[in-house]
């Protein structure tokens, strides 16, 4: 290995490391030996790699003065097999890098805190190409050699490139198996991990003898063993003969079970748990199950289910448990952008009447200072009726043991209070009975009966512009009292790592509703809707997730009203935009809305002007066109909801090293439509934004800032109707009035309850291509999926 160059800089240097057949280790002058024909070749690697190190480290520690230099780049050449990241997590050198490409204006002007400064760790390098080579053998390239070039052409900077030539690798042959016998009866020797014609893997040979004795634990064999051998002929130096030695032990069954620690809970709760009984084959993975499943008993802390170290053809269990407390009470306080300040309590009992039944008793409260704060931090949550506050009460009881231990019953009963910003208000009591089946650890189906009685307030708008009902008697009836009364069923499937944040793994849910006369319902619909999830790790504490989600509903007969046929109600629409749909947009403020303004802006002259918007008579005639109005003459856009939905989310998440910070990108993508049959994908609204979260211990506090790419739209208009005024019948102070100032304007024509929805369409929400007026906030607690 050549001399180091003074600081000043100097040529590259290369060192080299070369182990195989007829091959040795020279490093400044010192040779060993390192042949080998057998797996055990890959000892010898690793102490041709000790030899190595033991050469150099004199030289590298005259050379290791001073500070350390930079270590600006590092690659690899000539690696055809391994991609350069799976060998860069082999070796401890680290390249100095941007730490997250979020992160890339920021480290492009030269602020720290956005980079990763690595140095040159000059006494592992040459540890690092002996961890390559160890890296290589193990994976059946047994003749892999490994050079490095170090480039110190640049002061206090290096660049480290190895460079790899692979060599040609021992491939398997034969792979026979002897007292299989077990194995082969049962039909167990398939897919296994490593294949002939293969590499001569370490690491699936390791895996393939994991695999064979792991099908044998579960077969009535506990204390089964798999042992390896491989042979290289010297005749045939790139084929190995690989041989794995069964010995099965003695075939067992499961014996009785011992149960310790239990105090509140029975016996034959705990055994429920339990999917074997004594006498059934022995099984680990049914052990493990077992387990899982005293964990998902709300009142055991700790389980754990043990087996003697010597056992013979019954395997006899102790099963250890500590019980927490039956009683348990907690509470939440929580703000958003859309409920504005929420509050909730809950009391649950874990073992009612004995059996590990629950019962759970909640109240929330949210909107709570919506009106004080609509302006500000709570502008989504709306403001009148739909600022007001909102409630509920509910209890649920739990039998989680229903002829089978993979099937629950839930009853619940509730009262509630709930209003969706600018759409309705809505009081609601009802039943929730379900029944609900584990398929497995992590899929679940449930089928529910959801019986409500539901009266409806502030809904006028949304009857007149969705069906075509604009009188006050259409009106009544449909927010009168009215039964909505679906039958559910739900599947649901969660592989992912955690329920509040989670990093890798995915989640989906498909629900289907129907409800119709012979549910009980006076609204009749179907509605299916299906959302999955994915989440990937993609680096030190940096996330990749994406979701999509669609949804359609179809509508029936209104039974109460003859002319209500069509009538979905409002509940069972689908709204998109705010803090976990389409973050560009508000609260519903995606998808189908509606302009609402007074009549009076439009047959009144305008302020400045003396003409008004329209006569009178357009407006009867529904022909009235109110583009002359400005964005702010009319009230907010009032969401209609639409039959068919579908979303897209796709977010970076970026951890902040040594913090509890999590910075986001994020691109949102999704439309609503009114209608089934008008669904085009040209109308789906892409919005952009980024956001930061908090990672606390009740989940992450959120905050995301999203962009509207759409600069407007063209919006119905609805106002209140009018008659002309008859003076025979009507008083003259029922005519319409309007003062301005010291100004009074009277028209001959009398307001009516009934709405009025106009034909021309007006342009709302339109702004230059770039303006602050498309930026929308969001503030929450959770991920937004």
């Amino acid at each position: 290995m050549a001399a180091r160059p003074g600081a000043g800089g100097g040529p590259a240097r290369r060192s080299s490391f070369v182990c195989g057949r007829g091959a040795g280790v020279k490093c400044g002058g010192l040779r060993r030996s390192c042949g080998g024909r057998r797996l055990g070749h890959l000892l010898a690697t690793a102490a041709c790699a000790a030899a190595l190190v033991a050469s150099t480290a004199e030289a590298l520690r005259a050379q290791d003065v001073g500070t350390p230099p930079r270590l600006a780049d590092l690659d690899f050449v000539g690696n055809r097999t391994f991609p350069d990241d799976s060998l860069a997590v082999a070796i401890v050198n680290r390249a100095s890098r941007c730490r997250s490409f979020v992160l890339a204006p920021f480290c492009w002007v030269g602020l720290g805190f956005a980079r990763d400064e690595r140095e040159l760790r000059e006494r592992d390098l040459a540890g690092d190409i002996a961890r390559l080579l160890v890296y290589y053998a193990a994976r059946g390239f047994r003749e892999a050699r490994v050079d490095t070039v170090v480039d110190r052409s640049r002061p206090h900077e290096v660049r480290v490139r190895f460079v790899i030539e692979e060599g040609r690798p021992v491939r398997v042959d034969s792979i026979r198996f002897v007292d299989a016998e077990p194995l082969e009866r049962m039909g167990l020797l398939g897919g296994l991990p490593l294949r002939r014609g293969g590499r001569l893997s370490r690491i699936l040979l390791n895996a393939t003898r994991d695999t064979l004795a792991t099908r044998l634990r579960d077969r009535g064999y506990p204390r089964a063993e798999v042992f390896i051998r491989s042979d290289i002929p010297a005749e045939s130096p790139y084929s190995a003969r690989v041989t794995f030695d069964v010995d099965a032990g003695p075939y067992a069954r499961f014996g009785p079970v011992t149960l310790v620690g239990n105090v509140r809970l029975t016996d034959d709760v705990i055994l429920r748990q339990l999917p074997f009984e004594q006498g059934d084959e022995y099984s680990r993975a049914l052990i493990l199950e077992g387990q899982r499943n005293l964990y998902g008993v709300g009142l055991v802390t700790y389980a754990q289910i043990s087996e003697p170290e010597v056992v013979d053809s019954i395997v006899p269990l102790t099963v250890t448990i500590t019980e927490g407390d039956v009683h348990r009470v907690r509470t939440g306080l929580g703000m958003s952008t859309f409920d504005c300040g929420n509050a909730e309590g809950r009391w649950e009992s874990r073992n009612l009447f004995g059996g590990a039944r629950r019962l759970q008793v909640r109240a929330r409260l949210s909107n709570v200072f919506a009106d004080g704060l609509s302006g500000s931090v709570c502008n989504q949550a709306g403001v009148g009726p739909f600022g007001g506050l909102n409630w509920l009460v509910s209890a649920d009881f739990a039998q989680p043991w229903v002829y089978s231990r993979n099937t629950s019953l839930t009853v619940g009963v509730f009262g509630e209070r709930q209003s969706l910003q600018d759409v309705f208000v809505r009081r609601a009591v009802g039943v929730d009975v379900g029944l609900t089946r584990r398929l497995d650890r992590s899929t679940t189906v449930t089928a529910a009966f959801q019986p409500q009685l539901t009266t409806l307030d502030a809904a006028d708008v949304f009857f007149c512009t969705s069906f075509l009902l604009c009188t006050p008697q259409d009106i009544d009836v449909l927010q009168a009292a009215n039964w909505l009364s679906p039958v559910v069923v739900s599947l649901a499937r969660d592989r992912t790592n955690g329920p509040l944040n989670p990093t890798r793994g995915y989640a989906a849910r498909l629900d289907v509703e129907y409800a119709d006369e012979l549910t009980g319902s006076n609204f009749s619909y179907r509605r299916t809707s299906v959302q999955v999830s994915g989440y990937r790790e993609v680096g030190g504490g940096q996330v990749l997730a994406a979701r999509l989600r669609g949804g359609w509903v179809g509508a029936g007969a209104f039974g109460p009203l003859s002319r209500g046929s069509g009538v979905i109600h409002p509940q069972k629409r689908f709204y998109g935009g705010g803090p976990n749909s389409v973050r560009g947009f508000g609260q519903n403020q995606l998808g189908p809305r509606v302009l609402t303004v007074d009549v009076r802006r439009l047959i009144f002259p305008l302020p400045d002007t003396t003409a008004a918007v329209c006569e009178p008579a357009e407006v009867m005639a529904l022909t009235c066109d109110a583009s002359p109005l400005s964005d702010g003459d009319f009230d907010a856009p009032r969401p209609t909801g639409g039959q068919v939905i579908l979303e897209g989310n796709l977010e970076y998440r970026v951890h902040i090293r040594g913090t509890r910070f999590e910075f986001a990108l994020f691109a949102d993508a999704g439309g609503v439509w009114a209608d089934a049959d008008v669904v085009r994908l040209s109308d789906i609204e892409v919005t952009p934004g980024l956001g930061f979260r908090y990672q606390s211990p009740v989940g992450p506090i959120r905050v995301d800032l999203g962009y509207r790419t759409r600069g407007g739209e063209r919006l119905q208009v609805v106002t209140s109707q009018l008659r002309p005024f008859d003076p025979a019948t009507d008083d003259p102070a029922d005519r319409v009035q309007l003062r301005r100032g010291d100004q009074t304007f009277v028209a001959d024509y009398v307001l009516l309850d009934d709405l009025a929805l106009l034909g021309p369409r007006v342009d709302f929400g339109t702004s230059p291509a770039f303006s602050l007026s498309r930026l929308q906030l969001h503030f929450s607690i959770g991920q937004a999926f």
